[in-house]
């Protein structure tokens, strides 16, 4: 193990300091410090880690990553051995490492009476320190099977799902309808949570392991699902759960009303230096974020940034506690009030605010959101409380309530993919849909989720079309599909 009185003699959790908020706002890089200014306290860190006879941090993590092993690993130096355990459960740890919310570190056995061990930040240092040190290499398979396989959506899921197919010999390729590959990686997530230099250097690894990526092209219009079939041997469904949580309240039509993926897709295009059109800015406006989630923290930084005037975040429900509360015990994954680095830098957050209507000017724009206070009935449902209404300004509105699940009317129509009643992919335990050769990873058949599980399920959706295609596999399974998306 590392050191076996870590944990005892370092019993503060300690990260790397975020780099100051007025000098962050001013770009759009990482919020955080550099890997070499956090590397002095990295090894006391790992050192904490206790190597329990039981790891429940394999449990939390849906990957299974082999976290004690690297933490040995760190703690002793040996920065290649380490990420060769990191990379044996999971293809992108920068991106875990950077914008997972970590539910191994809610299941870490020094969290019972300590702050858990700093798991994340262990983790994106071994895969950042790997690259620097030009450990992360192209995995060519040493043959190719003569199967072709198309992954459909470029997200965590389907760049999984590639890699390992392609590692395992299959000719694979990518189709993305956005310009660029990677999914909400590339334009769901701003910069400062994950710069795109990071898709960008794996997916060069990729490209020279030998998948082949179609970026631009819209399947269901440009090419048909039919054709996709008569051309591949098996198709992986890896879409992602895109269609928003529509707000159904009057005013909804008004100006200045936006979804908030739509918002983060233009800001992520602009920072790339693309053009686009009539572009939604919220340089001078008096914001508002319906929704606190993790979108709706990106959407608060993502405006700062811009210049906002005011920004004001709503949550329907309470607040949150600060600390585990007593119903939800270890080694559970806890709902627990948060800051993120988009919180650190401004606005205001609201707690127990229902949105009555949006309020518009004589020009049919948004000017301010009507809201009421909360109240919670006997049968859990969350409703308006009558004579609580207040008006607060708004010429910007930014609805980030969250998916529905993913677009199914094309794939329905043209190859007859079975649809669940929750609106998702339906798929068996083997993520195989109910056409043959069709199989479904991440989002569009768990609905929506954390990268974690995307990328577990595109390793384990892997494996079932490799053993679809070869009668057997040696691809690693961390995941069965879950019961919620199973075909009813």
């Amino acid at each position: 193990m590392a050191d076996p009185r870590g944990f005892l003699k370092i019993r503060e959790r300690e990260l790397p300091p975020n780099r100051p908020v007025e000098v962050r706002l001013r770009d759009w890089k990482d919020v955080h410090a550099h890997l070499e200014e956090g590397q002095p306290f990295l090894k006391e860190q790992a050192g904490r880690c206790m190597d329990c006879g039981i790891p429940f941090c394999h449990n939390g993590c849906p990957l299974g990553n082999l976290i004690p092993e690297w933490n040995d690993l760190v703690w002793r130096g040996q920065w290649s051995d380490a990420i060769d355990r990191l990379h044996a459960t999971n293809n992108f740890p920068e991106f875990t490492g950077r914008i997972c919310p970590a539910p191994c570190e809610s299941s870490c056995v020094l969290g019972i009476n300590q702050p858990p061990v700093t798991i994340k930040n262990v983790e994106v240092s071994i895969i950042d320190e790997a690259f620097a040190r030009g450990l992360v290499t192209p995995q060519v398979p040493q043959r190719l099977t003569g199967h072709t396989v198309a992954v459909v959506g470029s997200g965590p899921a389907g760049l999984a799902a590639a890699q390992q197919l392609t590692r395992a010999g299959h000719t694979v390729a990518v189709y993305e309808r956005d310009d660029e590959i990677g999914g909400l990686l590339r334009y769901g997530v701003p910069d400062f949570k994950l710069e795109k230099i990071h898709i960008e250097r794996r997916l060069e690894q990729m490209r020279a392991e030998g998948t082949r990526f179609r970026p631009g092209v819209e399947v269901g219009k440009d090419v048909t699902w039919v054709q996709l079939q008569a051309r591949y041997d098996a198709i992986v469904l890896a879409t992602g759960a895109t269609v928003p949580r529509r707000l159904d309240v009057p005013g909804l039509e008004l100006e200045g009303v936006h979804v908030a993926m739509d918002y983060l897709h233009q800001a992520n295009a602009i920072v790339a230096g693309k053009d686009v059109a009539d572009p939604i800015s919220a340089e001078g406006r008096h914001v508002v974020i319906i929704g606190g989630g993790d979108t709706g923290s990106d959407c608060l930084g993502t405006a700062l940034r811009q210049g906002a005037a005011s920004v004001t975040t709503l949550a329907i429900g309470k607040r949150p506690p600060s600390e585990r509360p007593q119903n939800q015990p270890w080694p559970t994954d806890p709902v627990l009030y948060e800051v993120s680095s988009s919180h650190e830098e401004g606005g205001e957050r609201a707690y127990l605010a229902s949105t009555v209507a949006f309020l518009g000017d004589d020009t049919g724009h948004v000017r301010a959101l009507r809201l009421a206070t909360t109240e919670y009935l006997p049968d859990g449902r969350r409703v308006p409380t009558p004579g609580t209404e207040r008006d607060i300004p708004a010429d910007l509105v930014l609805v980030a309530m969250g998916f529905t699940g993913p677009e199914t009317e094309q794939l329905t129509q043209q190859i007859g993919v079975d649809v669940t009643r929750r609106g998702a992919l339906a798929r068996d335990e083997d993520f195989a849909t109910n056409v043959p050769g069709v199989f479904v990873a991440g989002d569009a058949g768990r609905g929506q989720s954390l990268v974690v599980w995307a990328i577990a399920e595109g390793r384990a959706a892997a494996a079932a079309v490799d053993a679809y295609l070869s009668g057997t596999t040696e691809l690693p399974a961390p995941v069965s599909a879950s019961t919620v998306a199973l075909r009813p």
